[in-house]
């Protein structure tokens, strides 16, 4: 949606301004009414055949002239630092987010949550604290709201109160409306890097040892189909675009995701999303139609940026009929647990698979579950690597090739612990020698622990 359209929307929205105001009824509004007041009057005096031309820049140039104006034309009394303050207020609801946009030009910010108009909550490096920003009241959030959902063509109202969209920077956003948010509209925003994060990132921030990130770099190569297993907010999503980092620019890459957040840097990418249903219950593109469809675009590497659903059951087939080097992501506390999942959610497709049947399936298709969680201090690390070696019966066989022992809490809460090798050399080195990837043996000695 262009910034005209969005900006013709909020004036079907607001509220009519009466024709005629004086001086002394302006004066008499402070803060929140006063910046509503001179929004209104300002989305009838700008010239929408002009504003999608300009460069954000000039538009706030724009928009800044436009205000003055009005505040000399209805002589309205205000120092300049107050006016300063309320044409950034003004230039953030017309071209941002209104309250919350500061917080999402913060560069320190991971997540913003937004309870209801009055209670917003940041998390900054793992730790949640309360700002002091607030929204007008319940229709000034969900206007905010509608505003996101409209530019990547989604909606929501009463008929359809929840849904996941993304920002420009592909920031995750979730929102929940009533009658199912019983204290109004809710926000959640989960923000990624403008600048995605790299392997020596993590490495530096002690998410995973330099030894774990050569090995998940091979096996990325090489076209060894993985798994990313962890809870909610434990950075399965920046390590999915950090290992994608490894896939050689000469392969095509074709991504899968509800609302799109990765952000590769290879040339020849082709991202797909699906399409919730319209109000009419129609037209609804599943992940499932999407990994199909995937299967006739001549793909070198698959991504789903999250199965979990009946999608998997189509992922399998991916891997197990020449689709090599997949990558995804899956909901569990544990590897064994996300083995668990991937059977279940065959289950919910209604495909009738014998159990052993299917898990073999599942140990021909999937070769390594990276296990990664966020610790009670608020920092994201790589607590397992796992290699799926076949089966014993009916049982998956896993051996794990890394892990990361926690030996205790500091006094300001920060979590002790090591990396360490447990000293098995995994069955895929051999797959690595053949391929041009040989693994020294050192990596996998128990001795080199490392503290972090």
């Amino acid at each position: 949606m262009s910034l005209r359209e969005r900006i013709q929307n909020d004036l079907t929205r607001e509220p009519g301004f009466p024709n005629e105001k004086t001086a002394t009824d302006i004066a008499f509004k402070q803060g929140a009414g006063l910046r509503a007041t001179l929004h209104e009057r300002l989305l009838k005096t700008i010239d929408l055949s002009i504003v999608d031309h300009m460069t954000d820049l000039d538009l706030k140039i724009y928009l800044k002239t436009c205000i003055k104006k009005i505040v000399e034309q209805d002589q309205i009394v205000i120092g300049e630092d107050n006016l300063a303050q309320l044409v950034y207020e003004i230039q953030n609801e017309i071209i941002g987010l209104g309250p919350i946009e500061p917080l999402i030009s913060d560069p320190t910010i991971s997540d913003i949550l937004v309870n209801n108009y009055k209670t917003i909550f940041v998390e900054r490096k793992g730790r949640l604290e309360r700002t002091k920003v607030q929204f007008d009241n319940d229709a000034h959030l969900l206007k905010v709201i509608e505003k996101i959902v409209e530019r990547v063509g989604r909606r929501i109202d009463e008929s359809s109160p929840m849904v996941d969209a993304r920002l420009p920077d592909g920031s995750r956003v979730n929102a929940i409306i009533p009658p199912l948010a019983l204290d109004g509209p809710a926000l959640s925003i989960r923000r990624f890097s403008e600048v995605p994060l790299t392997v020596s990132n993590l490495i530096e921030y002690g998410s995973m040892t330099s030894d774990m990130a050569l090995i998940i770099g091979a096996l990325v190569k090489v076209k060894t189909n993985m798994l990313i297993s962890g809870g909610t907010g434990s950075g399965k999503t920046t390590l999915l675009n950090v290992m994608s980092g490894f896939i050689p620019d000469n392969e095509r890459i074709i991504t899968i995701e509800d609302a799109a957040e990765l952000k590769l840097q290879q040339p020849h990418v082709v991202r797909l999303e699906t399409r919730p249903p319209n109000i009419e219950g129609k037209g609804e593109v599943s992940q499932r139609a999407l990994v199909k469809n995937t299967l006739r675009m001549r793909p070198d590497r698959i991504i789903v940026g999250e199965v979990r659903g009946v999608e998997v059951i189509d992922m399998l087939q991916a891997m197990n009929t020449g689709h090599e080097g997949s990558l995804t992501t899956i909901h569990a506390n544990t590897a064994r647990d996300a083995l668990t999942r991937l059977e279940n959610m065959v289950g919910l497709a209604g495909i009738s698979v014998a159990p052993k049947a299917l898990r073999q399936q599942i140990v021909s298709g999937i070769s390594v579950i990276v296990q990664v969680a966020r610790l009670s201090d608020g920092r994201r690390k790589v607590l397992s690597l796992q290699e799926i070696t076949g089966m014993e019966g009916d049982i998956i066989t896993m051996q794990e090739i890394f892990c990361f022992d926690q030996t205790g809490v500091a006094p300001d809460g920060t979590v002790l612990g090591h990396f360490r090798a447990t000293g098995i050399r995994p069955k895929f080195a051999d797959r690595l020698q053949a391929r041009g990837a040989p693994l020294a043996d050192y990596l996998f000695d128990p001795n080199r622990v490392k503290d972090r």
